[in-house]
């Protein structure tokens, strides 16, 4: 399956990318370094079920020399999502049920508001006038703060409250995922040169994937239809760690 894009070369300023260390923010992570000049990834310890991933967001920004900061928020305080609150299980819903855009039991009320105001803080500390996330619009699982009309009220939001934008110096967020499926943001990774053997997605926090929750399902399902194996999987075969039927 091929799939083209166009990639925006901007090649100026300092990048801030939010980085959770899943297969969305590594293609967002590769897509930064091709089109700025300097990038630095800020990973949120917020009280995640899977905090599996701070460890690979440890060791994907190392390998590629990547300045990474994990800034410590304990959404757990508050609760309402199964990512959070570990008495609440993780959904295991059908395809039908994922496509039909009800708002699941993972949601974590108002994350990425939080995360972008957050973002927005250490951007200004840093001299980083973009700020690049992996919301996406279409394989959102149905999350409100994924989509397009937040993103840009959340920029304008950021731009009338801090010093930065009040001298003129406005922030720029950056979603280059938001209308991709799952399988256009994995070519576009490709594209970029991505290796996502060491990016997590599974909700349940495992290595290996659990392959019933809802982000398995969409990552699994975008790597079949590019009919590629993922990368992930591949390293934990040759590491012993998966096992493949003969």
């Amino acid at each position: 399956m091929l799939i083209e894009f166009s990639i925006i070369l901007i090649m100026e300023d300092k990048a801030l990318v939010i980085f959770s260390g899943g297969l969305d923010s590594t293609t967002c992570l590769y897509w930064a370094i091709k089109n700025f000049t300097e990038v630095v990834t800020l990973t949120f310890n917020y009280g995640q079920r899977h905090c599996l991933e701070l460890e690979f967001a440890r060791i994907i920004t190392e390998r590629l020399g990547i300045k990474h900061k994990i800034l410590k928020v304990d959404l757990g305080q508050i609760g309402g999502s199964a990512l959070t609150d570990h008495s609440i299980p993780v959904p295991e819903r059908k395809e039908t049920e994922i496509e039909s855009g009800g708002i699941p039991i993972t949601y974590v009320p108002f994350r990425n508001g939080i995360f972008l105001s957050l973002a927005a803080a250490y951007a200004e500390v840093i001299g980083a006038q973009h700020i690049v996330g992996g919301w996406n619009a279409v394989d959102f699982s149905g999350y409100p703060d994924c989509r397009m009309q937040f993103i840009k009220a959340m920029e304008r939001a950021i731009n009338e409250g801090t010093k930065a934008g009040a001298e003129g110096k406005p922030f720029t967020i950056h979603a280059p995922l938001i209308n991709l499926r799952k399988e256009e943001i994995i070519a576009l990774g490709l594209s970029l040169g991505a290796d996502y053997s060491y990016s997590l997605s599974c909700y349940n926090g495992r290595e290996i994937p659990c392959g019933r929750c809802d982000s398995c399902k969409l990552r699994a399902k975008g790597w079949q239809r590019l009919g590629l194996m993922d990368h992930l999987l591949e390293r934990l075969t040759r590491e012993g760690k998966l096992k493949t039927s003969p």
